[in-house]
């Protein structure tokens, strides 16, 4: 077996107790919050392939044995991150969980909340469209059963048929997915498949293709926050005409 040096020693509880000393894990008051914010901060750090077990357990100054009482494995703690993510919007004092002045003010505070929990944790963001869902009508980055009714119930009180907010749901998830996946990517997020131009040296291979080659720089360049303005104003313009149309 490799041994994970990263990690660094290993607690040795059985050595503390015959020294007559309490063991690491009962000096640590552990319980799953403590170890899911933990696990966040770390994966935060490292990216998801770099969070073990072994790894958390150091960090907290327990064995990783210790862990497995409150998160049964790293599966079940990656689930438990992208829960706490989630629920973290709940605690972002400009989003609001009804509306109170009109759905597109509702629509605007959530979709910029997401983007902000999406920029403060880029390298975690990826889990929540990655993890398989509890549902397979929970759509990310409102994967959540509580955020969907709070946006299908909001939209609703706003006058809207259940068709247009369902409708919307639809169209805000894939919207906020897409657009954030891309911008967590340039920012070194591990999405995959998406391959980020981080270079603007033009590449030998593009001699072929003058005008790219000529365009790499201004193709490189970051303008995430005019075009999600730009993409959520058009999106809300979308939603609109479905609420009109549902409504004839």
């Amino acid at each position: 077996m490799v041994e994970d040096t990263d990690a660094g020693p290993t607690p040795d509880a059985d050595a503390e107790i015959v020294a007559g000393r309490k063991p690491p894990s009962a000096r640590v008051p552990l319980d799953r919050d403590t170890i899911v914010a933990e696990a966040l901060t770390f994966l935060d750090e490292v990216g998801p392939g770099g969070l073990t077990m072994r790894r958390l357990g150091a960090r907290l100054n327990v064995e990783a044995m210790s862990l497995y009482r409150y998160v049964p494995g790293k599966e079940d703690l990656l689930d438990a991150i992208v829960e706490h993510l989630i629920r973290g919007l709940y605690a972002d004092p400009e989003v609001l969980a009804e509306p109170r002045d009109g759905w597109q003010d509702f629509l605007q505070r959530l979709a910029h909340g997401v983007r902000r929990m999406a920029l403060r944790h880029v390298k975690a963001f990826p889990l929540v469209a990655s993890r398989p869902p509890e549902a397979p009508w929970l759509r990310p980055p409102l994967r959540s059963v509580d955020w969907v009714e709070s946006f299908l119930s909001g939209l609703l009180a706003e006058g809207f048929t259940d068709e247009a907010a369902v409708a919307a749901y639809r169209g805000f998830t894939s919207f906020l997915l897409g657009h954030l996946l891309l911008e967590v990517a340039t920012h070194g997020a591990d999405v995959g498949p998406l391959d980020v131009v981080e270079d603007t040296t033009p590449d030998p291979s593009l001699e072929d293709f003058p005008t790219v080659a000529r365009l790499s720089g201004e193709l490189s360049e970051d303008h995430a926050v005019e075009e999600f303005e730009i993409a959520l104003e058009q999106l809300l313009e979308r939603i609109t005409a479905l609420k009109v149309e549902h409504q004839g």
